[in-house]
């Protein structure tokens, strides 16, 4: 009886596979010229911004804000990793991207593709009353390693139009739906609107996904994700977000709010900085799958 529960036990076990994913969201900022005059140039940022990157080990993570100069110099600092994302301008290389970074030694790339935050998702164009031209990038990934399946969507939406920031939490629930059925999914983005917004609202009370800070099993948050360039700041609210399915467990929660330094040659003391305007979000997921 005995050695009949414990197989029992190691066959339950066997049928449940959990697939832990290390996924962040990341607000570059821009690169552009008023930033490297106020000393937060992107020379000087995008070194310690994807060593940051490296050490807190992201599997996964949706960025935004990213010219492209600033993907190929990631790309450089990042060697292990791949990309998906257009330039919100063009489709091609004009204009932010909002792209998908992944490890090319655990994922592999199912599908892709991009659609506008707009009443016409085809093509580059302003949706409602947004100020700019606003994408969403998309990808189906299958971990190498154990065949868990999974997809990822991320965006930056509108700093201007509360109609656009609503219709277009609208419109990404209506292409999860039509997309993904019940297969697990992660949301990602600088959603220019912290948690007591109608945009956060919709998206969270969708009933398919959820804030992973609410449904986390640990926070480490103190502080929100956006404090400008000012390092000493302190801000309640958090407008970059990850949204995942109830599928999945949120291990852990974390607002990395990492800083460097550097000289000011004027006074000989050292200063400091922040990598970017945001802070990283980084969540720990673990995935519970019967096969």
């Amino acid at each position: 009886m005995r050695t009949l529960l414990i197989v029992l036990a190691l066959c339950s076990m066997s049928i449940l596979n959990a697939q832990q994913l290390n996924v962040a969201t990341y607000n570059v900022r821009n690169s552009n010229s008023n930033d490297d005059k106020e000393g937060n140039g992107w020379e000087q940022r995008c070194p310690v911004l994807t060593q940051l990157i490296i050490f807190h080990d992201f599997d996964i993570f949706g960025a935004q804000e990213v010219k492209h100069n600033q993907l190929e110099d990631m790309l450089n600092a990042l060697p292990t990793y791949n990309y998906i994302g257009v330039g919100r301008d063009d489709g091609k290389t004009k204009g932010e991207y909002a792209p998908i970074f992944y490890r090319k030694d655990r994922f592999k790339l199912l599908r892709s593709g991009n659609f506008w935050l707009s009443e016409d998702t085809t093509k580059p164009n302003k949706g409602w009353d947004a100020a700019y031209t606003r994408i969403c990038t998309w990808g189906k990934f299958k971990d190498k390693t154990d065949k868990f399946k999974f997809w990822f969507f991320n965006l930056h939406m509108d700093h201007i139009g509360v109609v656009a920031r609503r219709e277009s939490a609208k419109l990404v629930i209506s292409k999860i739906k039509e997309m993904c059925g019940k297969d697990p999914v992660i949301l990602t983005g600088d959603f220019n609107v912290d948690q007591t917004s109608e945009s956060y609202q919709v998206l969270h009370e969708s009933g398919i996904l959820s804030d992973s800070y609410k449904v986390a099993q640990m926070r480490y948050a103190t502080n929100g994700t956006c404090t400008g360039w000012n390092s000493n700041a302190y801000t309640p609210n958090r407008i970059d977000h990850i949204f995942v399915t109830p599928n999945f467990i949120v291990e852990k929660y974390g607002v990395l709010t990492d800083t460097y330094r550097t000289k000011n040659e004027t006074t000989g003391k050292y200063e400091s900085h922040i990598p970017s305007d945001h802070f990283p979000v980084k969540v720990v997921l673990k995935f519970q799958e019967k096969y």
